[in-house]
This record gives C-alpha cells, structure tokens and sequence, in this order.
C-alpha cells in the first residue's frame, strides 16, 4: 500500500494547493483551520455508529460549508468570522465524543495500513476538487474582484459560492488521514502564501503553491519514515520552512 499511500498523499497536495490559493485570496486565511474544526464530531459519531470515521467527517464538513452558505450575507460578519463563532465549538463538542488514540488520530493524522473505502473517497474527492478549480477559475476570479461585475457577466455567484465551500470542505476532508482536524488547514493555506510572495500572476500562483504543498507533503513524508515520527506535523514543518525561505525572494 505504500505506492497508494503517496499517490494519495499527493493527490490531497494538489487539491489542497489549488484550493488555498482562493481561499488566500478570499481573505479566509484562518476559515480553512476553523472549519476543519467541525469534523471532529463527525468522527465521533461514526466511531459511536461503527461505520468508517471519513464518512462522518465528509457529512459534518458538508453540513458546516451549508450553514455558512446559508448564514453568508445575513449576518453582521464576515465568512471567517461566521466560521471562526460557529465552528470553534465543534472542537470541543468533538473531544468529548472521542478519546485516546481516536482522539489523538483525529487531531493530528495517523499512520496505517489504508482501506479501500479511504482509497476510492481519495481518488474521486481529489478529481472533483481539481475539475471545479480548473473549470471554475475565471468565474472564481471574475467573483473575488467584483460580484456585481459577476452577476452582470451571467455568473451565478451564490451558487458559484455554494460549489466552492463543498469544494473547499471536501480538501479539508482529503486531507484529515494524514494531517488530522487541527493540521489540514495548514497545508492549505502556507503553500498559499508561499505562492503568493512569488507568483506574479494567477497561474503561477496556482503552480507554485500545489509544487510547495507536493514537495511539503512528499519530504514530510519521507522524514517521518525515517525519523519515526507523525506524518502531519513533519508535513507542516516543511511547509513552514519553505514558506520561511520565501522571504529570501525580494
């Protein structure tokens, strides 16, 4: 399983990449932490239903992404505020439905053999979340820089809104194997930045940050093989470096 583990791991990057360089751009920086949050009580309720602990977390995720969809614009905040208010709960609400190594699995991502459920949900997850990006991105654009220019060129902006927080739920859920609840919203976000002190356009941007997140994940990887730590915080790390390292570039 070793050769599906890194096509996985690697897939997830890509996704994670390519959905944090909107995210950066949206200014919902810290939402991708916050809302990675609100698995973890759909982690708990699945280990309490018996059923596979992805299929909660996706569920949970899901539901997160429609209220704040729904909430969106009615309320006196911002999106990040809206997630950071409603979804920092969950943490806690999701630590006193797990415990111990479930708990600790959740949290930071766990080694393991992986099933063949968590191989098909990678696969297919990863080819929705990169066919929205890619098909998407010029409505994605056309959007951050001005919804009434949007609407006025046909685009349906609250439905384009909708698809792009189930997009961005789903790279959560990608990634909660190896990087668990509290790390997943890093790899999408620093590969982000990174890209973002470099890039002088939007396609680069959306290059360097999924070769950053790639190249994170695979030397993460790597030294946690070797050094027998856990994947999660060794991926981060990297990451981090690399972002440190981008202050070099003036």
């Amino acid at each position: 399983m070793m050769i599906e583990t890194l096509v996985l791991s690697v897939t997830m990057a890509v996704a994670a990449g390519l959905v944090g360089c909107f995210a950066v751009m949206r200014r919902m920086a810290l939402a991708a932490d916050a809302l990675s949050h609100v698995a973890l009580p759909g982690i708990g309720v699945a280990l309490a239903l018996h059923i596979h602990p992805i299929f909660g977390a996706v569920a949970m995720l899901f539901f997160g992404a429609l209220i704040v969809w729904a909430v969106d614009g009615k309320a006196r905040v911002g999106t990040e505020a809206l997630i950071g208010v409603l979804f920092s709960a969950a943490l806690a609400v999701g630590s006193m439905m797990t415990s111990g190594q479930d708990l600790v699995d959740a949290l930071f991502g766990g080694a393991g053999i992986l099933t063949w459920p968590e191989i098909m949900f990678g696969i297919v997850a990863a080819t929705l979340v990169v066919a929205f990006v890619v098909t998407q991105r010029n409505s994605l654009v056309v959007m951050l820089v001005s919804p009434d220019v949007a609407r006025t060129a046909g685009i349906n902006v609250r439905r384009l809104n909708l698809f792009y927080l189930l997009t961005f739920a789903l790279t959560i859920a990608l990634g909660l194997r190896y990087l668990g609840v509290l790390l997943m919203g890093a790899l999408i976000i620093i590969p982000a930045a990174t890209a973002k002190r470099l890039a002088k356009n939007l396609t680069g941007m959306l290059l360097i940050a999924v070769v950053v997140a790639v190249a994170a994940t695979v030397a993460g990887t790597w030294l946690a093989s070797w050094l027998h730590r856990e994947t999660g915080p060794l991926i981060v790390t990297v990451a981090a470096c690399i972002f440190s390292l981008s202050f070099l570039q003036r």
